[in-house]
């Protein structure tokens, strides 16, 4: 059983975080929501409030992925949490799943990861990143790093985590039975 860790920063794109973990729940994956501030409740960039399954100084548990999602300020409160920019770094250094959608690369970035990788973002954020390699795809896979672009790409975003962890066949009938396709 994968288990996945999906921060949560005040100001959170809903789309990118709710679908991501729907999707993913969906075929069985551990997922915990965890909120990156003081508190369980964190709001999202359009006002829904989410209450997280933990804060991230309460986990202790192996994940064997990390998920960002993007919106504003979200993405930039990831960034410049030293925490979030210390666990980017170390499960891309122990080659585990490091994912970020939208505007959420830029922690990627500022984790130095993304040096010489493909990699794709909102195209609001695009200039911020210099010695890698922006694509402007919907959806990005390199190595153990995949990004989205945006809101609209969260299903395929969601299917391509999923396959990376060995739900090829089930993801891709997950995503066509929720009519994505």
């Amino acid at each position: 059983m994968n288990k996945i860790l999906v921060l949560l920063a005040e100001g959170f794109e809903e789309v990118e975080a709710l679908l991501v973990v729907d999707f993913l729940r969906r075929l069985n994956f551990e997922v915990d929501l965890v909120s990156v501030g003081n508190s369980r409740d964190v709001a999202g960039s359009h006002g829904i409030k989410v209450i997280a399954d933990l804060k991230l100084v309460e986990t202790d548990e192996v994940y064997d992925g990390i998920v960002l999602p993007g919106g504003m300020p979200g993405s930039a409160n990831l960034r410049d949490n030293n925490l979030v920019i210390m666990l980017i770094k170390k499960f891309y250094n122990e080659s585990k799943l490091v994912a970020a959608i939208c505007a959420a690369p830029i922690a990627l970035y500022k984790a130095g990861v993304l040096k010489g990788k493909k990699h794709t973002a909102h195209p609001s954020v695009k200039d911020t990143f210099v010695g890698s390699i922006y694509t402007g795809a919907r959806v990005e896979i390199c190595g153990n790093i995949i990004t989205g672009k945006g809101p609209g790409a969260s299903a395929e975003f969601a299917m391509e985590i999923a396959r990376y962890f060995g739900s090829v066949d089930e993801a891709e009938k997950l995503y066509y039975d929720m009519m994505f396709n």
